[in-house]
């Protein structure tokens, strides 16, 4: 006999906060636990100075009609607006722009505020890592890294990366591990430059630019975090890594990756040098990245969405959809109602 009705949820990422904000419109208590100092997941961001730079998503778009009906509301909110910008899609030597892209959307005045403004009036728990759980009688307990016991919670919903969330699951349900186990998590490094004045255009091949995808060699994505609308005039310079080339690099320094990455921009991209970085670092994702295909991520049955067992132990983030933030928020958002129902 369960004797509580609040739900625990692990994971105060994009999913974990979607899923949290369905049960709290429906009256139904919940706490977040999260390992690190603050809310976000991959949708963190770093002050550095005057600057600021996105860490991990660099934009989001929606299509989703419910998606849609949120990003409207964080519009109206302040903590979302419209990225108009020109991302070119470098091919050889050349950089080409999409006619029609599709509209995308960024943080404001950050990536990180969109998941702070969901976590507002939320029971969170940060600094708090949970390495297991015990299903007893009166419902779940949660054991934390400090050997405390946490609970007793009706569910429990696991919003962190598949590799993690296996050994939290593995005593109480091996159709659940064997669903992690079955997603790939791929690895990103990030790195990032701050500059203390614009880059002229006339420096960087391609002129006026403010995100370019690259083809050939270890970047994927370069962003200008202050082209993003209600950033900083500070300008900066995000250097997304390939996830292959992350790989190979795993175990590297994150001040050598920095220059890496940073030379690799430079050595293409920029016609004569750069202003040297006021700062230059990097940060390394585990697992940034789902092998879930995104082409067929919309539309797709609400069933496949997220997992949740008759004990009430459930499982949703972007592995159980697709990679983009869409997908993370339509999965978390799935399972709330599920769990609500």
């Amino acid at each position: 006999m369960v004797s509580s009705s609040s739900i625990a949820i692990i994971g105060a990422g994009i999913s974990g906060l979607a899923c949290a904000n369905v049960l709290k419109k429906r009256g139904i208590a919940c706490e977040i636990f999260e390992k690190s100092r603050g809310p976000g997941g991959r949708l963190a961001s770093r002050r550095l100075g005057e600057g600021t730079v996105d860490l991990g998503a660099q934009y989001f778009t929606a299509h989703d009609e419910r998606f849609c009906h949120e990003v409207t509301a964080w519009r109206s909110a302040g903590v979302v607006k419209a990225w108009p910008g020109r991302l070119g899609i470098c091919q050889g030597e050349t950089i080409h722009y999409p006619e029609a892209p599709p509209l995308r959307y960024c943080g404001a005045p950050r990536m990180s505020a969109l998941t702070r403004h969901l976590a507002q009036d939320m029971n969170v728990r940060v600094g708090c890592r949970i390495e297991s759980l015990e299903r007893q009688v009166n419902g779940w307990w949660l054991i934390d890294d400090k050997r405390q016991r946490q609970g007793p919670f009706s569910a429990v919903v696991i919003s962190v990366p598949t590799p993690q969330a296996v050994p939290l699951v593995a005593p109480h349900d091996p159709a659940l591990v064997m669903a992690s186990e079955a997603v790939v998590q791929h690895p990103t490094w990030t790195a990032y430059a701050v500059f203390d004045k614009p880059l002229d255009d006339s420096l960087v091949a391609g002129g006026d630019w403010q995100g370019l995808f690259v083809d050939v060699g270890p970047l994927d994505l370069v962003a200008r975090n202050s082209t993003k609308s209600g950033r900083e005039p500070r300008e900066s310079l995000t250097l997304l890594a390939t996830h292959a080339w992350t790989q190979v690099c795993l175990e590297e320094k994150p001040s050598r990756i920095a220059d890496w990455l940073y030379q690799a921009f430079t050595a293409r991209f920029t016609t004569r040098a750069l202003p040297v970085p006021l700062a230059l670092g990097a940060h390394r994702w585990r697992y940034a990245k789902p092998s879930v295909s995104t082409s067929k991520s919309f539309g797709k049955d609400a069933a496949q969405d997220f997992h949740l067992n008759d004990t009430g132990l459930g499982l949703c983030g972007d592995a159980w959809r697709g990679a983009r933030v869409e997908d993370a928020w339509l999965s978390g958002h799935q399972l709330g109602l599920a769990l609500a129902s």
